[in-house]
Order: C-alpha cells, then sequence, then structure tokens
C-alpha cells in the first residue's frame, strides 16, 4: 500500500480550529497507566495516525479506550496491565515512555524499540540511564528493550547533559510513583511537558517546576483518575500561519497558542507576516516572505520541528535564508525533495542555506517524515502545476483532519492509496 496525496497551487483562506496537540497527547495517553482509575481527555485528535496506534497499544496492555469526536476515555480492563507490549507493527517513539510507566507501576517491562521520524542521530541512552539510576536492570532482546527492577524504584538526582524532551518526560513519569524526591538537572520545559505534569499534578503526583532549572518530584504511593483539556497543537498553528503568507492568503486560527509560539512569532513578524489578534485567534492577512535566519534550541525558542516549515518560507522568499538545526543536525534530507520543485539550496556542515525568490514547479516528491511531509504539502500550494507527494502517511501522523480543514480552506486536494 502507498498514500499518495495530489495537491495544486492554492491560496487558503477561511478559518480553521486547532486541534489537541500530537506531542502532548501520546504522552497523556502514556500517563494513563500510572492508574487504574478512568481518565478522560477533551480536544483530543483522535484521528492521527499516531494517536492511533497508541490508543491500540494500551489496549493490548490491558486498557479500554473509547473514542468519539475529540474526546477519549480510558479504562482498566481488568486490575492489572499486562507489562509487556509484544507489538509487530509499525512502532512509535513514544514506547520509551511507555517502559518508563510499566516500570515505575508495575517494576517491569517491554516494549518494541522505538519508531518515530528518523531525525539524525536519536538514541535512547538517556532514558537507559534513568532507569538505571532509579535501580532498575536494562537489556535489549530481539528488537525489544526491557527492564526490571526487584524493589519500588528510588528517588535520585538525575543530570541530563543535554535538555532531551523525550528523556524529561521519562524522568517525571518513573519518578511520580518511585519512593523518595527526585530532582531532574537541566529539563527541557515545553508546554507539552508542562500541560503532562498539570494533568499528573491533578491526579495526586506532587511535581514543581523551577524553570529551566529543576523539576522536583515528590513519590506517591498511587494516582486517581481525572478529566482533562488537551493543550492546542501550537505546530500545526505554525503551518497555517506560514501557509497563509506564502500563498497569500487570510486565515483566521482558531484557539491560537499565542503563549507557545511567541519567539517564532517574533521572527516571523519581522520576515514579512501581517498578522492580527483576535480574543482567541490570530488572523494572518497579507504579507510578503522576506529572507529569514534561524537557529534551532529549546523551548521558547525555535524547535527543531519548526525548520522545514521555515525552509519553504525561506524558498518563497527573494534573498539568502539560513538554518542551523543544532539539536538534529542531519535533518536537511528534505532539501532535496524541495530541490526537486525548483529551490535552490546548500548544505555548509551544519547550515542550510536557501537561495530563495525561484519560482516551484510541480513534480513528485516524497514524505521522509511528519514535518517534512507538511513542508512539501505547503511548497505545492505555492507550485506552479501538480504537486505528488509520495509516503503521505507521515503527515496523517501528526495533522487530524488534515484533508477536511484544508477544503475548508479552499484547497483541491486529491489523496489516493495505492496497491503496490
Amino acid at each position: 500500500m502507498k498514500d499518495i496525496i495530489n495537491v495544486t497551487k492554492s491560496r487558503l483562506e477561511g478559518q480553521v480550529q486547532l486541534s489537541g496537540a500530537k506531542n502532548s497527547s501520546l504522552k497523556l495517553l502514556t500517563a494513563s497507566i500510572l492508574t487504574d482509575e478512568p481518565i478522560e481527555l477533551y480536544n483530543f485528535p483522535n484521528g492521527l495516525l499516531d494517536v492511533k496506534i497508541h490508543l491500540n497499544m494500551l489496549h493490548l496492555l490491558g486498557k479500554e479506550c473509547s473514542s468519539v469526536g475529540d474526546f477519549v476515555k480510558i479504562t482498566e480492563i481488568d486490575s492489572s496491565i499486562n507489562p509487556e507490549l509484544v507489538w509487530e507493527e509499525r512502532s512509535i517513539r513514544n514506547t520509551l515512555l511507555i517502559l518508563g510507566s510499566l516500570l515505575t507501576r508495575y517494576g517491569k517491562g517491554k516494549v518494541p524499540l522505538p519508531g518515530g521520524c528518523k531525525l539524525g542521530d536519536r538514541k535512547y541512552d538517556l532514558h537507559v540511564m534513568i532507569f538505571e539510576r532509579m535501580g532498575a536492570e536494562v537489556w535489549e532482546e530481539e528488537g525489544y528493550l526491557c527492564c526490571s527492577s526487584k524493589n519500588r524504584l528510588k528517588a535520585c538526582e538525575i543530570d541530563l547533559p543535554l535538555r532531551s524532551t523525550g528523556a524529561t518526560e521519562n524522568a517525571i513519569l518513573t519518578a511520580t510513583l518511585a519512593s523518595g524526591t527526585t530532582t531532574v538537572w537541566n529539563p527541557h520545559i515545553r508546554p507539552e511537558i508542562i500541560d503532562m505534569i498539570t494533568m499528573l499534578n491533578k491526579m495526586g503526583a506532587k511535581i514543581k517546576v523551577f524553570g529551566q532549572k529543576c523539576i522536583i518530584i515528590e513519590g506517591v504511593d498511587r494516582l486517581k483518575g481525572v478529566k482533562h483539556n488537551v493543550i492546542p497543537d501550537n505546530m500545526e498553528a505554525l503551518t497555517w500561519a506560514i501557509g497563509s503568507v506564502i500563498t497569500g492568503g487570510d486565515v483566521e486560527i482558531l484557539n491560537f497558542p499565542f503563549e507557545h509560539l511567541e519567539v517564532p512569532l517574533v521572527f516571523l513578524r519581522e520576515s514579512g507576516m501581517k498578522f492580527y489578534r483576535g480574543s482567541n485567534s490570530l488572523i494572518v492577512r497579507g504579507g510578503t516572505s522576506y529572507p529569514v535566519e534561524i537557529s534551532t534550541g529549546p523551548y521558547p525558542g525555535i524547535n527543531s520541528d519548526m525548520q522545514p516549515l521555515f525552509a519553504v518560507f525561506g524558498a518563497c522568499s527573494r534573498g539568502e535564508s539560513k538554518i542551523v538545526d543544532l539539536r538534529f543536525p542531519g535533518r536537511y534530507a528534505y532539501a532535496e525533495e524541495l530541490a526537486k520543485m525548483g529551490m535552490n539550496f546548500s548544505v555548509e556542515g551544519d547550515l542550510l542555506k536557501i537561495h530563495g525568490g525561484y519560482s516551484l514547479n510541480g513534480a513528485t516528491v516524497k514524505a521522509l517524515d511528519l514535518r517534512a511531509g507538511m513542508a512539501l504539502l505547503l511548497a505545492g500550494l505555492t507550485a506552479e502545476g501538480e504537486t505528488t507527494i509520495t509516503n503521505a502517511w507521515m503527515i496523517e501522523r501528526g495533522y487530524d483532519s488534515l484533508e477536511k480543514k484544508l477544503q475548508n480552506l479552499g484547497v483541491s486536494l486529491i489523496k489516493n492509496t495505492v496497491n503496490l
């Protein structure tokens, strides 16, 4: 099977309602493993491919997941969970967090080695370090990552050598039910992590955040159920904002997370984006894209997921744009796909240079990962002729109700699944 999306030059115009954040939703699903009581999530993106995979994983572990619209309820079928996730389909990187949650609640766990986007050199040594520091034994076994602890996990001091999102999340999850008080130094504080902490504290956890300095987690014996609203997806918000500028559009983005996108909005405003702030929305109307110079970094800066979207912005700008991805230096492979559409670029070490202002033309391109795929789709909306995006299932990993939203914004999109 091969998923294909065909798009033609279009102007984005209309209103769009943001879905719940993918990167938050997956963490909240994982946190449901820590309790035997019901979890109810609202503004939840049930249509995302990664979310569907995660819900299926929870079902295999012993949870019952009931979804309707933008709501999901998670309950426990029996009084205990099967701590071994035997999974033979496509995996997701969130399995590392599932392992940490199983370990802290049951003292053992087994999950498939992580999947997700292949971005540079993504390892899981920090996760192993966290488990071992808290008293667990960790090993690999025929495509699975396993761990066990003879006793309840013990609190410790965790010094992260770099601000890793996943390692910060796993340290929080495992320490929540551990014995004693854990301090995580040099954490990566970003909106999705704050959303997870907010939900965990409502469940009875005792977690305090001291900026980017440290997080202190006082372990508790058990967690209760909760009702929680997922924060809006800031990556989706940025996508529609950039798309409106480069297509000469007029888009109102409802439920816009201003507090999560302050830095990217400054860069875009200084690079030609014209926008207006409503009571609960961002209106992007008019403007001309100018060259950008960005470097990715920890929140509140521009994160690595955003840079492919800025690359398309640069391709539509007359002049030279420069992008440095310090977190995943190998994340420029998508530029080769954009080059098939006419983007002129060069890579010098960790620096991506985009020589913008040239017309883009429709071509057959491949979505190498989620964000790269959306970058190609945005480029297709500005290109002359038809753009065909193969491997398009990647985009559905992170954009809920994408086809419907694009059609509501005036985009003629054709989606096909081809048997190979």
